[in-house]
């Protein structure tokens, strides 16, 4: 990330201040190893603070400012601290940390229609970058850094490297994904590169996801960000199997206390029951597992197959 692409306008300088030393600490952040999405995220933090007058030389001056902020949630105080902190290290102030301990809320999970209403719903690119978190439960920043190499036709898989500590993945793609990958142009590297990062990505698809909304008549779709339908697949993975580890596996998790989340994400009620079909040849087989649904029995000599998937 070059210094140049951090550097707010003229017109938001004069707004919020000086900006120069946090332009050099985030290039600071960067020889030292830190991922360009971390950079952006304290970029914005930082910025923030100055724009709500906060002196960053005076570390009690950016307490208080976080202190007063009510409508903040403590997650996002948080987030705002340890951007500081890093900052303040840097620059040697010292200053006592303040704790801000975030509650941790139940996500909100989508229904599959909904999902598959913005895939078909915003532009190609966004809507191949969904599909992929709808089939892999990946990462933002893994999908925006997915190289060609990744992406093997022949054998039909899709390769995800590790981000935040988690274990590398790999996946096998329906033949929909597989057809939209190989339509779509292989000019660069990296898939994703028209966009020079991740936010840049987020906010593009935030305003299709608005305008579809609004086009649907539907304001639950605003609630669905890219993260959310990784929520969505950890949640569906276990409800089809319960099996934790699998949906462990599945999510690239090291601790299994972070994949127990999604045992407690699975709707209570009535059981929507299934949709049944039947599969007399290995084509028909084929078909129905890429479309979602799992064999349950077999019979006439394991001749005809019975598959199902459960209604949404």
């Amino acid at each position: 990330m070059k210094a140049k692409n951090l550097e707010p306008t003229k017109t938001y300088t004069k707004k919020v201040g000086d900006t120069s030393k946090i332009i050099k600490h985030l290039e600071w952040m960067k020889n030292q190893g830190y991922k360009q999405s971390t950079i952006i995220r304290r970029h914005s933090a930082l910025c923030g603070l100055l724009k709500l007058n906060a002196d960053l030389d005076n570390p009690e001056s950016v307490k208080t400012v976080i202190a007063n902020q009510d409508k903040w949630k403590a997650s996002q105080k948080q987030v705002v601290v340890f951007a500081y902190d890093l900052y303040a290290k840097q620059y040697g102030y010292t200053w006592q940390r303040p704790w801000y301990e975030a509650v941790r809320e139940l996500p909100f999970i989508p229904q599959e229609r909904e999902i598959d209403d913005l895939i078909a719903g915003v532009q190609k690119e966004i809507g191949l970058l969904l599909l992929i978190a709808k089939e892999t439960g990946a990462r933002a920043g893994e999908i925006y850094d997915l190289l060609w190499t990744d992406i093997d036709f022949e054998a039909r898989t899709l390769s995800l490297r590790a981000e935040k500590n988690s274990n590398p993945r790999r996946f096998t793609m329906s033949k929909k994904l597989q057809n939209m990958l190989e339509y779509y142009p292989k000019t660069t590297e990296r898939i994703f590169n028209r966009y020079k990062n991740l936010q840049n990505l987020r906010c593009t698809f935030e305003r299709q996801r608005k305008r579809l909304s609004f086009k649907l008549c539907n304001p639950r779709l605003n609630q669905i960000k890219i993260h959310t339908i990784r929520h969505w697949k950890g949640t569906t993975e276990y409800d089809k199997t319960k099996d934790i580890l699998h949906v462990m596996q599945i999510l690239g998790h090291k601790n299994i206390k972070n994949t127990l989340l999604y045992t407690q994400l699975i709707t209570v009620g009535e059981d929507k029951g299934f949709i049944c079909k039947i599969a007399k040849t290995p084509a028909e087989a084929v078909t129905l597992i890429e479309d979602g649904f799992e064999e349950h029995t077999s019979f006439d000599n394991g001749n005809v197959k019975l598959f199902r998937k459960r209604k949404t």
